[in-house]
């Protein structure tokens, strides 16, 4: 992975100089360092205040940060069991605090860190220090796969090249040897060949699909869109990818994947396109099947929940003393179904408006029954948290309660009564603050925890791992839930 980045290349053009010098000025430390952990060493991209090349990977700091999501601190080696006898600990430098921030590819592979280091010890950054440290770790990676990048375009350009070199009955073998129909274009797209493959799949008499004969092929309803795709490749030279159906020889279409990349000259100047043909079919409608199997499943555990719910009032019935019981514990069951139904899987006709992984959304869903004709009594603002199905049913029991309990003796007891819900989310926590007015005059209550206070505990504290503090102000409830962001969602 490290390899990909032509690091001895950005070393030795001193390309990352200035974001370590400004790492050391902005953290007023001594030394910073852009160090790229590999198996055996960790080596420094980019120094300041120190000579230092590399390092043994088990003498690394960074190796420890570049695993953290967010900048990991030492505030002092000697005390941190890592650390204290590590040899930069116990000798020169005399490392006490370090800082770093994890460099991360573009495919989550953690590289190594940009950290400052300093003799003494420290309570930590500031906020404003470590913002700016992870931004510039984000630099020094964005600058680093510009390197990578262009070391990858240069090798396609170099074996672009190659293959133009090769002689035209060389590519024709090679073409008709592979499972995949292969094309290439003129560079204002005309279609000049076809492998033997495409003349296999499609039965159609060789060269009969060239210029703009190969759009026939298409199914009816997805010529519009391919051609469209395929246009806007030619005139923004972007790779050309999209699936669509395709005529068989036998006269039923077939989902294929179509791809294109073009062949550039060294002044950039598109030369040719290659393109692929890959038949899909099976793995589409296994997919489509999966999809419908999925949806079903989720249906029928939807009907559970009203099943249940049904159950329940039908026993409660027969035993009037356990109707305010059952009536609870029915409408408990409803607040899950509908949270189970937001977030399952939909058809694209059964799918709600909102997105489905939206915290927002999720709650409008289970405020809808408490809303008036003519007004809102339940009104959501702040910020969208991402949201998943593990965390769905933990939200909907917590905030079923806090709305009953609200219509009960709070905020919606009242025809004028309102809740504002507000959500902040910042530094890995998300703040709820449920807030009631309007209603009757509350008090704390004297008598123990009921079970309705007991679930929204459950759900908060021992579910989400979160914190409640709830508020008896005359004027109504405030209840101010404290939940790791991470809870929200996998």
């Amino acid at each position: 992975m490290i390899s990909a980045y032509d690091v001895a290349g950005a070393r030795a053009k001193g390309q990352l100089d200035d974001i370590v010098s400004f790492a050391a000025e902005l953290c007023d430390a001594p030394i910073a360092l852009l160090s790229l952990v590999e198996e055996e060493y960790q080596r420094f991209l980019a120094r300041s205040g120190t000579d230092l090349e590399q390092t043994p990977r088990s003498m690394s700091f960074c190796a420890h940060a570049m695993h953290h999501y967010e900048v990991m601190e030492v505030p002092d080696a000697r005390n941190d069991p890592r650390f204290v006898d590590n040899p930069l600990v116990t000798g020169e430098p005399y490392v006490r605090f370090y800082a770093g921030a994890p460099l991360v590819s573009s495919e989550g592979v953690p590289l190594g860190a940009l950290c400052v280091l300093a003799p003494d010890p420290r309570e930590g950054l500031t906020r404003f220090q470590r913002d700016g440290l992870t931004l510039l770790a984000k630099t020094a990676m964005g600058r680093l796969d510009d390197r990578r990048t262009a070391r990858e375009q240069a090798f396609a350009e170099a074996k672009a090249r190659r293959v133009l070199e090769a002689s035209d009955l060389k590519f024709r073998t090679l073409a008709d040897t592979m499972p995949q129909m292969v094309w290439s274009t003129l560079p204002d797209g005309f279609h000049d060949y076809f492998n033997a493959r495409w003349y296999e799949f499609t039965g159609t008499p060789p060269g009969t699909t060239d210029g703009e004969g190969w759009n026939d092929m298409f199914h009816p309803e997805d010529q519009d869109r391919a051609w469209s795709v395929w246009r806007h490749s030619l005139e923004t030279g972007e790779p050309y990818n999209i699936e669509y159906r395709l005529r068989h020889f036998d006269g039923t279409y077939r989902w294929v994947l179509g791809r294109a990349l073009p062949v550039r000259d060294e002044s950039g100047a598109i030369q040719r396109w290659f393109g692929t043909c890959t038949d899909i079919h099976e793995q589409k409608l296994a997919y489509e099947e999966r999809e419908v199997i999925s949806q079903e499943l989720s249906h029928r555990i939807k009907n559970i929940f009203a099943v249940i719910a049904g159950l329940i009032a039908f026993a409660a019935r027969g035993k009037p003393e356990f109707a305010g019981i059952a009536t609870d514990l029915r409408h408990r069951i409803t607040a899950l179904g509908r949270a189970h139904d937001f977030v399952r899987p939909h058809s694209a006709n059964s799918r709600p408006s909102a997105a489905q992984n939206s915290l927002r959304g999720l709650l409008h869903e289970l405020f809808e029954p408490y809303q008036r004709v003519d007004s809102m009594r339940v009104t959501v603002s702040g910020d969208d948290v991402t949201i998943d199905d593990r965390s769905a049913t933990p939200l909907a029991l917590l905030f079923h309660e806090l709305a009953t309990n609200a219509t009960k003796y709070g905020g919606l007891a009242t025809e004028l009564g309102t809740v504002r819900i507000t959500v902040t989310s910042d530094d890995g926590m998300v703040r709820l603050t449920w807030r009631e007015e309007g209603g009757p005059i509350v008090t704390e209550p004297a008598t123990p925890a009921g079970f309705g206070t007991q679930l929204i505990e459950m759900s908060a504290v021992r579910q989400l791992g979160g914190n409640i503090d709830r508020q008896w102000n005359a004027s109504g409830l405030t209840v101010v839930l404290d939940i790791p962001k991470a809870a929200f969602s996998r």
